[in-house]
Parts: C-alpha cells; sequence; structure tokens
C-alpha cells in the first residue's frame, strides 16, 4: 500500500475505531461490568447520586465517578448497555488521543501515532472494551494528567489546573494509589536530570491541593454515606468509616493485604500477564525493555524518556509487590509500554525488522489458525463464515502491505487486532453470554413479564439480572426476608437451582423460566468444548410467588 506512512497510522487509527463500535451493541458481562451497570442504574432509580448502592445494600469499595459517568449517560440515553459501554468507549478513544499528544509533543508526530495504534490495538484494550472497566478511564486521567503536568513545565497556569482535574478524576475512580503513575515518573526524571529546583516550586504544590479540592465531592460522598452512620453494617461490621476506607483500607490496606479486601500475590504475576494481555506487542515490548539496559541505547533518547519508563517500572514494580493483583491493573501502563514499543520499533536495524518481521507474521497466522479451531470447539454458529473473515483479514493485510518495513510490521499487526475484534464483538461474546444467566433472565423478564418486580433470593452476585431486570430488584438474603414480602404482586424471584425445592415446597410457586449459566469471565476447556458443556452448566430459575 503506497501511502505516506502517517497516513498510514491515522488510516489504522480510524480502522481500529471502527472495529470497537460493535462491542457498544453486546451485553454487559459480569461480574465487574454487570455490577458497576446495576449500581449506576440505582443512581437513576433513586434519584440519590450521593449513596452507592449495590446487591441490595449500601456498597463500600471503588469511588463513585464511574457511577456517576455511566448514571449521566442513562440520564442522556436511557438506561441500557449501549449507555453503560458509551463513555467507556469514547474515554479509551481520548485516552489514545492523549498519548498521541504526549509521545508527538515528547519525540515527533510518527512516535506519537505509533504509540497510539499499538495502545488501540492491545488485546487487554481490545477486551476491556466489551468488558467495560474501571481501568479504561483510570488509563484516559492519568495519561491525561501527565500530559498536562509535562505542558505545565512551559509554565502554563492551566495546564497545571487540567493535569490535577484529570488527576482528581484518576483518585475518583480508583483511589489515590493512581498518583504513582502520575507523579513518580516526573520526580526520578528531575531527580535524574538534576533538576532538583522542580521538587520546591510552588506550582507543584499548587497541583496537589487542587487535586484534593477537585476530590471533595467524593469525600463529601463518603461522609454522609459512612462516616455519619456509625450503625451501618459494612464488612460484616459497624463503626466503618469511609473516608478511613478511601484514604488508607482500599489502597494501603490492599497492598499490605490487611485490609477488609484481601488478596494473593505473586510477583511474578504481571510479568506473564503482559505477555498475553499486551499481544500482539508483547514480545516487542519485553525485547524493547531488555534493550533500555544497553546505556548506548538509553542516550539516543530523549532526557523526558526517563519519565516514561520511571512511570511503568515503578507502577509496575508497586502492582507485582501488591498481595492483591487482578490482569486488569497492567492497563493503567499500557500507554507508556506503547511509547516504549514506539520508539524501539522506530530505531530498529534491518536485522531487527527482518526478525520482527517474521515473529509478527507466526503470531498473525497462529492467532487465525487458534481462533479457527475455537470456532470450531465452541460450536460458534455459522464457523465457516467466522473462519472466512479471519483468512480475508489475514490475506488482504498480506497483499496490501508487503516488504520487511516497520509499515508493514505494524500495519498487519493492527489487522490482526482487526480480526480479533470482529471474533470477539460479534461472535464469541454472544454466544458466551448466552450462558450469563442473569442478563438472559433479566430480558427475558423485560420482555414477557415488564410488570414482574423482581427479587434474587440467596445469591448475591446475581449483578447482570440486577441491571437488566426492570425496574429495582430486591435482594433477599435469606427466607425471613422473602416472608416479609411474599404478598407482593407480581413477585418473581431469581434463584440458583439448589433453592428450588426448598421454595417449591413452602411455597405457592410456579417455574417461569429456567436458564443455563456459566461464570464466563472465567472460561474453561470444559465449557470452551461443546461436548462437555452441559457437565459444567448451572441452571437458575425465575419463580413467581403467588
Amino acid at each position: 500500500m503506497n501511502l505516506k506512512d502517517t497516513t498510514l497510522y491515522k488510516f489504522l487509527l480510524v480502522l481500529l475505531a471502527i472495529a470497537s463500535i460493535p462491542a457498544l451493541f453486546g451485553g454487559v458481562m459480569e461480574p465487574d461490568g454487570a455490577l458497576y451497570a446495576s449500581m449506576s442504574k440505582n443512581i437513576i432509580l433513586f434519584k440519590d447520586w450521593f449513596n452507592l448502592y449495590g446487591r441490595g445494600a449500601d456498597w463500600l469499595d471503588k469511588p463513585h465517578l464511574t457511577f456517576w459517568i455511566s448514571a449521566a449517560s442513562f440520564k442522556i440515553f436511557g438506561i441500557s448497555s449501549f449507555a453503560f459501554k458509551l463513555p467507556s468507549f469514547l474515554f479509551g478513544l481520548l485516552g489514545a488521543g492523549y498519548l498521541y499528544r504526549l509521545a508527538k509533543d515528547i519525540y515527533d508526530e510518527k512516535t506519537g501515532l505509533i504509540s497510539a495504534v499499538i495502545f488501540l490495538s492491545a488485546l487487554h484494550i481490545i477486551t476491556s472494551t466489551f468488558d467495560v472497566r474501571a481501568e479504561i478511564y483510570i488509563t484516559t486521567f492519568t495519561l491525561a494528567s501527565i500530559y498536562h503536568y509535562y505542558k505545565a513545565h512551559q509554565n502554563s497556569f492551566w495546564h497545571i489546573v487540567a493535569g490535577s482535574f484529570f488527576a482528581a478524576c484518576a483518585i475518583l475512580i480508583k483511589g489515590i494509589f493512581v498518583l504513582i503513575p502520575v507523579f513518580a515518573g516526573f520526580i526520578i526524571y528531575w531527580l535524574f536530570t538534576k533538576q532538583y529546583k522542580q521538587l520546591i516550586k510552588p506550582k507543584w504544590y499548587i497541583a496537589i491541593l487542587l487535586i484534593f479540592v477537585f476530590i471533595t465531592p467524593e469525600l463529601y460522598s463518603l461522609y454522609t454515606q459512612f462516616d455519619l452512620h456509625p450503625e451501618k453494617i459494612v464488612f460484616d461490621r459497624t463503626g466503618v468509616s469511609g473516608l478511613k476506607f478511601f484514604f488508607w483500607d482500599s489502597q494501603f490496606g490492599r497492598f499490605f493485604n490487611n485490609g477488609p479486601i484481601k488478596g494473593k500475590g505473586d510477583i511474578s504475576f504481571f510479568l506473564h500477564t503482559t505477555l498475553w494481555a499486551f499481544l500482539p506487542w508483547s514480545v516487542l515490548f519485553y525485547t524493547a525493555v531488555l534493550n533500555l539496559f544497553k546505556k548506548k541505547n538509553r542516550i539516543a533518547l530523549a532526557p523526558e524518556s526517563i519519565m516514561i519508563w520511571a512511570s511503568a517500572a515503578v507502577t509496575f514494580l508497586i502492582f507485582s509487590l501488591s498481595k492483591f493483583q487482578l490482569p486488569h491493573y497492567i492497563l493503567i501502563i499500557f500507554p507508556q509500554f506503547s511509547i516504549i514499543t514506539a520508539l524501539y520499533l522506530r530505531k530498529l536495524s534491518s536485522k531487527g525488522l527482518k526478525t520482527f518481521f517474521f515473529i509478527q507474521n507466526i503470531i498473525f497466522i497462529l492467532v487465525i489458525a487458534l481462533l479457527s479451531a475455537l470456532a470450531f470447539f465452541f460450536g460458534c454458529e455459522n464457523p465457516y463464515l467466522i473462519i472466512g473473515i479471519l483468512i480475508v483479514i489475514l490475506v488482504i493485510s498480506f497483499l496490501l502491505f508487503k516488504g520487511v518495513l516497520l509499515e508493514t510490521i505494524i500495519a498487519r499487526s493492527a489487522f490482526l487486532s482487526v480480526g480479533l475484534m470482529i471474533f470477539l464483538f460479534v461472535f464469541f461474546y454472544p454466544a458466551i453470554l448466552k450462558y450469563q444467566s442473569g442478563m438472559q433472565a433479566g430480558n427475558w423478564l423485560k420482555q414477557n413479564y415488564p410488570t414482574a418486580k423482581p427479587a434474587v433470593l440467596n445469591y448475591i452476585d446475581a449483578f447482570s439480572f440486577d441491571f437488566y431486570a426492570p425496574g429495582e430488584v430486591k435482594y433477599f438474603h435469606n427466607y425471613t426476608d422473602l416472608d416479609k414480602s411474599k404478598n407482593l404482586k407480581d413477585l418473581v424471584i431469581y434463584i440458583p437451582e439448589q433453592e428450588l425445592a426448598k421454595l417449591k415446597s413452602e411455597y405457592h410457586a410456579e417455574i417461569l423460566k429456567s436458564f443455563e449459566y456459566f461464570h464466563t469471565t472465567k472460561l474453561t476447556g470444559k465449557f470452551l468444548n461443546e461436548k462437555t458443556r452441559p457437565q459444567v452448566l448451572e441452571h437458575f430459575y425465575l419463580v413467581k410467588i403467588h
């Protein structure tokens, strides 16, 4: 394809953005996405923007901004999966825009464009576009904050304000730990380049003060919901302070594993997570990181590169040492990973180009073969159509982009990601969501029994049912709770199979419909295999109480 390289990269960015659009029309996945969607729905139903409710009770974990953004979208477009996914999709594109601007200002336009292409085509960014996660928002907000603080070196007060606003937004998504990827890079950069005076400049202390000003809505919300009501039972105890949880337990408590929410840490977790999460660029990225250990390679780059490396390295190290680890945390430093990879790609020798030309082509062919096999193995509808589309994408990319060139490597890798998006968003995710029983039950109820009063019995993780069912969903944590509401007109209860016999024996219960269930974000070989799938499926029921 005879296109000027910058035009090619712009074309690839547009193509990646368009290929992401089908994700907007898919279902909301459990657990996190559906939980956040149901809580945002409650904001609209209860007309209460300061108190968060999930699973039928006061909810204390993530700060409010994720839910405020989704609820605002519901207010505009109505309560739907499209309205829930749209803000995340748009903020992901905004993040790519800020990544382009940062890399362009530090290096040049070409590096900015390549970085943005790498970012939008990374596997975990693709899956997070469908499975809406708070980390997409954090990634964009931290990156925007870094960009504006970088511009603030030019003594623009408004960039200080903008940087602090976006840093505060990141805090309002996840907590104060997000300041580490924002400030660690700057501090280490100043120390390495002997810019010690930057550490005492008033503007940076004004920036920190502004951050605290901008997070006051969150502090007010937590104080009024929890600190003013010590009688509330949270984490199975009373006297829980929302402010203490925000500043300590949710962040340092997780890191030291002494808070109410605990995990099990593995220092190598994010090393192997990055290997699959940053596909198809992970081999290039790891090579780029190893390349940074050579002094001559570091000297050749702009001094501001220290800011990029340090931000990524410090955050990665803290994540690795933490006792609470989840794969999507790594998304926060994907922009830095993208810049590091783009810089390495741009300085590849002809020998290096040949090596990675071969490696990226092998990755392309292997992924296409794997997806094709999965289409048959899973029992997708129209498997030959899926395979045909994947092969057409492979052939087109190999015909359009030829030669051992940087542009060829990047374009073919981006086309692989486009194929992956089409496979996931159009075929695979819709197929597995047939087994997300809460969503199927909620949609069935909305279409066939819109006047129902939905409830859940003895099952607190019915997130997708909570979101998709019409109106407010009640949670009955035991049969005593059910007895208090059993005479409610049009009461329909969503229950796991183990509760069915007792419910039918003690109440006048009519089964309306049954649904097959599997935890769709924890795929196993037996579930993916069409022949063994029935062995691992659970069953849920919609039961009307007369």
